[in-house]
């Protein structure tokens, strides 16, 4: 009962409300949304009720938590985690004129919170460990390499949290870099994964597949041609082993070099000719044959 008491508080807490466009908050979430860059202090924003629960309760550090006078509403819903007694941060108010100018979506719900990601290094990303399991597992990677898109980007974050990837890279090409996973219309795609899975970025491609080889852990190269030397599908694949799963650009795919030097090339059949998958549908399909494989204990389909 006295914790209900104090979560109802905490929602019916108010403070000044902001109403300066040049306020030092308001500049910061305006950067952060709607420039789509971290701040100086290396925080992300996130929008929308539902994204700044995932925040809240991702075990990042959060910077800060906004409504705007029609966001009050979800302050009750969000009582539970704002009024936790670690949860040392501002909840700051605005005006709605105020909160839509700094909101990156047509529509916003007047909630927002500044958050820091999580850093990992990438030796714990290659050795498959992850802030939810005490234990190393057999890695499960996927490399993000010229990937533009910032929906590709956030909707494959999300397809490898749901199928057990133990973590994500992510790499420029000759061609082109990938998008960050931490840009709000990536991180409104991955529904929040981004601050749960261990990702690591601004990797070059050849070091990262000479650090898969050194390591053990096969690299798969994701391609659209099957006629391609080595070319698997998906359930020919042992996804028991360590595997690194290569995601090209949406165009372009991956540099020849990266498809010739990895271990073999997997691509997804179809039953019709169209040019091909999207890349994040593409993605999904393999992923959860290594996800079908592993959560069975291994056993490919004959």
């Amino acid at each position: 009962m006295a914790e209900q008491t104090k979560n109802r508080r905490a929602a019916r807490q108010t403070t000044e409300i902001l109403s300066s466009r040049d306020n030092r908050w308001l500049k910061e979430f305006r950067v952060a949304l709607r420039g789509g860059v971290a701040t100086a202090d290396g925080a992300v924003a996130v929008e929308g009720v539902r994204l700044v629960e995932e925040a809240l309760s991702s075990g990042c550090r959060v910077e800060a938590v906004l409504f705007s006078e029609g966001g009050e509403r979800y302050r009750e819903r969000l009582a539970p985690l704002i009024g936790r007694e670690e949860m040392g941060f501002p909840v700051l108010r605005t005006t709605d004129r105020l909160f839509e100018g700094i909101a990156d979506t047509e529509h916003p719900q007047g909630v927002a919170a500044l958050v820091v990601p999580r850093q990992f290094a990438a030796e714990e990303v290659l050795e498959g460990r992850r802030g939810d399991r005490e234990t190393p597992e057999a890695p499960l990677i996927v490399v993000l390499a010229g990937v533009q898109d910032p929906g590709n980007v956030g909707t494959i974050v999300r397809t490898a949290a749901a199928f057990g990837a133990t973590g994500v890279v992510t790499a420029a090409t000759g061609q082109s870099g990938t998008a960050s996973p931490y840009a709000p219309k990536a991180m409104r795609a991955s529904a929040g994964a981004a601050l749960h899975l261990p990702i690591v970025g601004g990797m070059g491609l050849g070091i990262l597949l000479t650090q898969l080889r050194v390591r053990g852990i096969r690299s798969l190269a994701s391609c659209v041609a099957e006629s391609a030397s080595g070319t698997v599908a998906p359930w020919e694949v042992d996804w028991r082993e360590p595997v690194a799963l290569l995601v090209g650009n949406e165009g372009a795919g991956l540099p020849d070099d990266v498809v010739s030097g990895a271990d073999a090339r997997v691509h997804v059949p179809m039953a019709t000719r169209v040019e091909s998958l999207n890349a994040a549908a593409a993605a999904a399909v393999v992923l959860y044959e290594a996800f079908r494989q592993r959560r069975n204990g291994g056993k490919k389909k004959a």
